[in-house]
């Protein structure tokens, strides 16, 4: 007989059947504990993801009503418009006409602040109350406001209750957040819907019945508790711990007397648990029913397994297999082939999506770089230091304003999509502001079909190619036309956008073109190239492969590169 080596004392299959069962039921208990701790963490962490979100949002806002609070001041001590308006009667020639002037300051102020903002003027010795912009409220709520705004002027304490203070108040059933601005016998006031305050914050992913709401001082809700669908959501009872599906995220304005509340669904987490712990169960489930065809198939199966799951363990330390043994059940060879080919698989597809992801920072990286062009704006403000020294106030008006909405809007872009009118808006002061510092150098001309103007486009996409036009447009003798055509229309039974530009300089270079068309990348070693290059992949991964770029020169001398952007999904024509 062969003697057994010390240490290697056999055990029956059913004491291995019952380790397995043992191990099994402590790894179900161990996912449970490991699953409740996962979701306590995600908890925590999506609660401070979105307490940031939401000081961001706090913070805007909290900018944009000091701003506000400052120019109502400013013009209510400054403006001669309101001055002319305080001493004439309101039929008078003077006093419409100073009245005009007041809604235009006023109607600049709501666009760069939005459309929900409400603003109105009242002068006392008149008793003439107006709106000094579009406003979004109805009639029936105008002449409640209007009421409550005689009374609130006739209150002694009216400068400490509003003034640097936005207030709730309730018109005919809504909450609308106000702020009054006295000086001597005029008032300036700005209001502004509190649903509309807090739509942002409903666009954030609460969970399924999670919403955002404000809420004034005494505790009272003056929002609607809307869902991110519109879904109004009912109040859910406490429960503690992890039990508690909900939590509340309180952020306090400045200078306010509301608060906004975001309540947080976390059901996606129970869920996922629950799923887990099914799946732990199953297992369980399985691993006891193997341990029974264990016990009936002992001699004919163990041995074989024990055999593969020794070859198994010679695997190499750069994760390639070595030799595996043979085994005597065929499938276990086949098992053995096929796990080799997994394995490269596995690595090839791992190189795959490292270079993909190494890609995809590449091209954001460039994105960013292109949006700040330091060099750009030295030399935009080297323009109206040159046009202040001969007097050109006009001009410095309109290189000022056209430099500042050129940049808030490269700033303030971080999405991946925009409208395309508020695009062609962008090109259109960037060529503005160079028609400011090369005079007579190029001429441009937009043509835009109407339908057009909300599709979403990736931001800064027209402008790489605009730029091009104009460099090569600088450095000739003859005046160079700059043209930018949109039209919409069917291909393969779907709506697609068709963007030209197009120009009359020099082209593209011919070895430049050949690539371009050709699909090739271009060199970008020495600096050029980067934008075009950029750009058409941006639109490669953005469209998943679905826009098309088609350069080419024109004859007679120019060149022409046409977009063909197909509609995003579940958005607008």
């Amino acid at each position: 007989m062969i003697k057994r080596k010390a240490g290697s004392k056999p055990y029956p299959i059913r004491h291995y059947v019952r380790i397995m069962i043992l191990v099994s039921f402590a790894v179900l208990v161990l996912d449970l504990v490991i699953s409740l701790a996962s979701i306590s963490i995600m908890k925590q962490q999506s609660t401070r993801y979105l307490q940031d979100t939401a000081k961001l949002y706090i913070d805007r806002i909290n900018h944009d009503f000091a701003y506000i609070n400052h120019y109502m001041g400013w013009t209510l001590a400054n403006d001669e418009s309101l001055n002319m308006m305080n001493a004439y009667e309101p039929d008078s020639s003077e006093f419409l006409k100073s009245n005009d002037n007041l809604y235009k300051r006023f109607t600049e102020l709501q666009k760069n602040y939005g459309q929900e903002y409400n603003f109105f003027f009242y002068l006392k010795n008149q008793s003439f109350f107006l709106n000094c912009a579009p406003i979004s409220v109805t009639y029936t709520d105008y002449l409640e406001l209007k009421k409550q705004i005689y009374s609130y002027i006739e209150d002694k304490d009216v400068y400490a209750k509003f003034y640097s203070r936005w207030t709730p108040i309730l018109v005919n059933g809504k909450y609308y957040i106000i702020n009054i601005v006295p000086y001597y016998n005029r008032y300036l006031i700005g209001l502004i819907s509190a649903d509309n305050l807090i739509r942002p914050l409903r666009q954030i992913n609460l969970g399924a019945n999670g919403y955002a709401s404000l809420v004034d001082e005494n505790g009272t809700r003056i929002s609607s508790p809307l869902s991110g669908s519109g879904k109004l959501v009912q109040q859910e009872q406490n429960w503690p711990g992890l039990l508690r599906s909900r939590t509340t995220i309180s952020t306090e304005f400045s200078n306010t007397t509301f608060s906004a509340d975001m309540v947080i669904q976390f059901g996606a987490f129970e869920k996922i648990m629950i799923a887990q712990l099914l799946i732990m169960l199953l297992f369980f489930i399985v691993t006891s029913t193997i341990c029974a065809v264990m016990l009936f198939f002992n001699k004919r199966v163990l041995g074989p397994i024990q055999n593969f799951s020794e070859n198994l363990a010679h695997m190499n330390e750069n994760g390639q297999p070595a030799g595996f043994k043979s085994s005597k059940i065929i499938e276990l060879e086949q098992a053995n082939d096929q796990f080799k080919d997994l394995v490269e698989q596995v690595k090839t597809f791992k190189i795959a999506i490292y270079e993909q992801e190494l890609e995809k920072q590449r091209i954001q990286l460039d994105y960013m770089k292109q949006q700040i062009k330091p060099h750009f704006f030295l030399n935009c403000l080297t323009s109206i230091y040159s046009m202040a020294q001969i007097q050109m106030y006009e001009e410095i008006e309109n290189m000022a304003m056209s430099t500042s909405k050129y940049f808030r809007y490269t700033f303030q872009n971080g999405e991946n999509f925009v409208r395309l009118e508020d695009e062609i808006e962008h090109v259109r002061i960037y060529l503005e502001i160079q028609r400011s510092r090369y005079r007579d150098a190029f001429t441009y001309h937009i043509v835009q079909d109407e339908t057009a103007k909300d599709v979403l486009i990736p931001p800064l996409v027209l402008q790489t190619f605009i730029e091009n036009s104009v460099k090569y447009a600088i450095s000739r003798d003859p005046e160079v036309q700059i043209r930018l055509a949109v039209t919409r229309r069917e291909s393969e039974e779907e709506q697609v956008t068709v963007i030209q530009i197009s120009d009359n300089g020099p082209g593209f270079n011919p070895g430049v073109l050949e690539k371009l068309v050709r699909g090739q990348p271009l060199d970008q070693s020495k600096g050029t190239h980067i934008g075009i290059m950029n750009t058409l992949k941006r639109l490669e991964y953005l469209y998943y492969k679905r826009a098309a770029v088609h350069f080419s020169n024109i004859e007679g001398g120019g060149a022409s590169v046409i977009l063909t952007l197909p509609d995003l999904p579940n958005t607008s024509t």
